[in-house]
Parts: C-alpha cells; sequence; structure tokens
C-alpha cells in the first residue's frame, strides 16, 4: 500500500510540474493550484489503461481523458474560480463554456492533452515503477 501511494505521489508531481510549464508556455503565467489540477488529471488519466484494457485504442482513451480533464476542470473552477473567486481561468468569452469554466473549444484542446498524458504516464510507470511495457491499439 505505501508503494502504492508513492508511486501515485510521484505521478502527481510529473504531472503537476508537467502541466505548470504547459501553462507557462501557453499564457505565459500560472497559479499554484495548477500545479495540484494537473497533477491529478495525470494521475487520473495514468489510471485509464489500468482499470480499462491495454486493447482499448488510443483515440477511445484520449476521448476518456479529456472528459476527466474537463470534469476536473469543471470541479476545480467552481471550488477557485467561483467560490474563493481567484479568478485563474475565465471561458466565458468562448462560445459553449459552462458558468466560464469549461468550453468545448478546451474540451477539443484537452484531447491531444490527454494523448500525450498518457504516453508520459505510461513511459514512467514503464522505467520508474517496472509496470507492464506501454503497447497501443488506435481504436
Amino acid at each position: 500500500m505505501k508503494k502504492h501511494l508513492i508511486k501515485l505521489f510521484s505521478l502527481l508531481l510529473w504531472g503537476g510540474f508537467i502541466y505548470y510549464i504547459i501553462e507557462l508556455m501557453w499564457r505565459g503565467h500560472s497559479h499554484p493550484s495548477m500545479f495540484l489540477v494537473g497533477g491529478l488529471c495525470f494521475v487520473l488519466i495514468g489510471g485509464i489503461n489500468n482499470y480499462l484494457p491495454w486493447s482499448l485504442g488510443i483515440v477511445q482513451q484520449s476521448l476518456i481523458g479529456a472528459v476527466i480533464i474537463t470534469v476536473v476542470e469543471l470541479v476545480a473552477g467552481l471550488v477557485v474560480n467561483v467560490w474563493l473567486g481567484l479568478g485563474v481561468w475565465d471561458y466565458s468569452g468562448l462560445p459553449l463554456n459552462f458558468m466560464g469554466q469549461i468550453s468545448l473549444l478546451f474540451f477539443v484542446l484537452w484531447i491531444p492533452l490527454a494523448t500525450v498524458g498518457i504516453f508520459i504516464d505510461d513511459w514512467l510507470r514503464y522505467k520508474l515503477f517496472g509496470e507492464e511495457k506501454p503497447h497501443y491499439t488506435i481504436f
């Protein structure tokens, strides 16, 4: 159990760091809460092929990952932006947004990000933790 928690915490740190860097490159700034949100998304996306079969195509995994990111983004946005009023992001100017916290445009952008996250997570699990060597199908 302790090894499992250390692995999850390690992956959370990797994911948080990677996402924080992506935000700095994309927006020029970030917020500490995004480290936690990115890390949580990374761990959850990484769990896709731990709970679903490897035979599930990367396209389906990426779509599931985008849904995961969108749900986490909604919950985090309601807490960080609406409840705490920190204004970390606001999609209210985008079409098809919900309460300014999620939008269809960003859902589409999360698909390739989820794909990259899946590959990085699987590689880290294989190299650092001796898990199954990654193998994928398209569909």
